[in-house]
């Protein structure tokens, strides 16, 4: 067969997927994500104010659950009411989720970028030009744009699948059609 200490390499690492179910690096980058972000909580937490950084969090949660959920699943019945093909499982179907999902993708990350930017987007608070020289009446124009962007990169993206599975489906022309 081939070397005996591949051979056994490769059962301890079959081993260890059948008692983890996933691969060491699964293992290892799993462990350095906890170590980052226990290191990045006791950073956020040594401030002069843990009290009100615990308070965010809570309150982050709570508008997650209860406002941003609700509204992305409302949405989400929106987009399916409007591409009725969605609900079957035709051909039809299929490609009414694919449209589907190229418009959740863009939307998600526009969405993201408002809730991390919100402050700037809406309007910079006061003493923020002062602080850091820049006008905030470009960040509202800046987000469109970006949003825009997003959608654009997304339409151009299906497009370019439709007609890559378009060419696919095209049968070549035969000695049957060659004739004609």
């Amino acid at each position: 067969m081939g070397d005996p200490a591949d051979l056994r390499r490769h059962l301890v690492r079959r081993a260890f997927r059948a008692r983890y179910g996933a691969s060491p690096a699964h293992l290892l980058l799993l462990l350095a994500s906890f170590a980052l972000t226990l290191y990045a909580g006791t950073r956020l937490l040594d401030g002069s104010r843990p009290v009100a950084v615990l308070l965010w969090f809570a309150g982050a949660a709570v508008l997650h659950d209860l406002v941003l959920v609700p509204l992305c699943s409302a949405a989400d019945r929106v987009l399916h009411a409007l591409l009725p093909a969605s609900r079957g499982r035709a051909p039809a179907a299929t490609d009414a989720v694919r449209v589907l999902n190229h418009i959740r993708v863009p939307a998600l990350l526009s969405g993201l970028l408002l809730l991390v930017w919100w402050p700037l987007v809406l309007g910079p608070p006061a003493g923020y030009e002062g602080s850091t020289g820049l006008g905030g009446e470009v960040f509202a124009g800046r987000w469109l744009l970006i949003t825009a962007g997003l959608f654009a990169a997304s339409a151009v993206w299906l497009l370019l699948g439709v007609l890559r599975r378009g060419a696919r489906r095209v049968p070549a022309p035969g000695p049957e059609t060659a004739d004609r």
